[in-house]
């Protein structure tokens, strides 16, 4: 009886290391075997135990082939043509766009606004020139305000561009100004479209400029939009009427419709508030504060 139970003890034993062996064998298997085909003058890594096959190195002999594995068949000049037509056609392209983001008019006590605010880019996939303008004027008067900015951009991160470039103010009474103008334009978390820029005019005056939009899809043709722009101003500019500090606020929700994706009217309201030393100037000159307005437009691009 005593005979028996060791004998069982033993058969136990053996059949678990029996088992440990099996497994440890399979593990290191797919590397030792390499090795072992390559082990008269390799200097590949030598296989530990301790190492699944997900993190031992990689064998020295897997690098030890051509850079691109179809120069093994094709010839190299070939290869290199194709790979060149290949970068210019999935990596190297040009392209542009011209985005009239609003043409509208705005309504209000029947003194009727017209206001435009539009770009152009024309570039790759890391740098590109960009042409942008925005102004505003009454439909039975001269042109109120009005600026044009060229600018170069440089994809800086994922869904960021930093550009510069330089801004020119056009106003008919002889105010205009000439500025050197960058910042940074691109799609924030939850699509969330951004322009901010500082601008230093050849006066030696600094301000700055944020744009925030959002598309909500209501169905896919029907977008409402909210909208909002902040000023900033370093220093009193009286002949602008502008104050230092945060000078004006814009808010606008817009209703637009698709017929197709390059034509869109829309509805909606805005409304602009001056702040601070702004809003000080503005009582001084008998100017409105705040205003709001029924707007009407079309935005478009192709």
């Amino acid at each position: 009886m005593k005979m028996t139970l060791q004998c069982a003890i033993l058969t136990a034993t053996a059949c678990l290391s029996l088992m440990d062996s099996t497994v440890v064998a399979q593990t290191v298997a797919p590397h030792s075997d390499a090795r072992h085909a390559n082990s008269s003058g390799s200097s590949d890594h030598q296989p530990d135990p301790a190492l699944t096959p997900y993190e031992a190195p990689t064998p020295d002999r897997a690098f030890s082939g051509p850079r691109h594995a179809a120069n093994i068949y094709y010839d190299d000049t070939e290869m290199e043509e194709a790979r060149a037509n290949l970068q210019e056609d999935q990596g190297g392209t040009t392209a542009y766009k011209i985005m009239i983001d609003r043409l509208e008019t705005r309504i209000k006590d029947g003194d009727n606004v017209y206001l435009w605010e539009g770009q152009a880019w024309y570039g790759g996939d890391y740098n590109k020139i960009w042409v942008k303008s925005e102004g505003e004027g009454l439909f039975n008067g001269a042109l109120e305000s009005g600026e044009i900015q060229a600018l170069w951009s440089r994809a800086v991160r994922p869904f960021w561009d930093f550009q510069a470039g330089i801004r020119y103010d056009f106003a008919p009474n002889g105010e205009e100004r000439k500025h050197v103008a960058f910042g940074f334009q691109g799609l924030a978390p939850y699509f969330f479209e951004v322009d901010s820029a500082v601008f230093v005019s050849t006066e030696g005056e600094v301000t700055a400029r944020i744009e925030a939009e959002y598309d909500q899809l209501l169905t896919q043709k029907l977008i409402l939009q909210p909208r909002g722009e902040l000023n900033f101003s370093a220093e009193n500019i009286p002949e602008l009427g502008i104050g230092s500090g945060l000078s004006t606020i814009e808010l606008g929700l817009r209703l637009r419709y698709e017929f197709i994706p390059e034509i869109a009217p829309y509805v909606g309201v805005s409304y602009e508030t001056k702040v601070g030393d702004t809003a000080n100037i503005a009582r001084q000159q008998d100017e409105d504060i705040d205003n709001w307005f029924a707007v009407l437009g079309i935005r478009t691009w192709f």
